[in-house]
């Protein structure tokens, strides 16, 4: 049995770096996220670095820096859609395939990230008739 965390498993601090940097870009040429995000991504990438680090099982050091992360209320302020969530699960599969994610860890981070992105919508899809 592997009892080695996700993050070990995945290669660590370089590849969450990989991923959030991989990541990002998508995001900012979604149309659907783009707006949501500001012009300066940098401090979000370090947040999303900090937080993916500490979800997947690495040191504890999203809480260190920012305190718990309480994911849902930090997202309040944003209009997050069942649309957006799946463009920003869009974005970060595209992500995962090219740092080249795969097997079990892949599945397991996957079905994480999928919880949590349906857990952020806090907002009906509103289309135009």
């Amino acid at each position: 049995m592997n009892h080695q965390t996700l993050y070990t498993q995945i290669g660590g601090a370089k590849t969450i770096q990989a991923i959030v940097e991989a990541f990002y870009p998508r995001v900012q040429a979604d149309p659907l996220l783009a707006p949501l995000f500001p012009e300066d991504i940098r401090p979000v990438m370090e947040r999303q670095y900090l937080f993916l680090t500490q979800y997947l099982g690495g040191p504890p050091i999203y809480t260190e820096k920012r305190g718990h992360p309480m994911l849902r209320k930090r997202h309040l302020p944003f209009p997050i859609t069942k649309e957006r969530a799946e463009a920003w699960l869009r974005c970060m599969k595209e992500a995962l395939d090219e740092v080249g994610i795969e097997g079990l860890p892949r599945e397991q981070i996957w079905s994480r990230l999928v919880l949590t992105a349906h857990h952020m919508i806090n907002q009906p899809d509103h289309h135009d008739s």
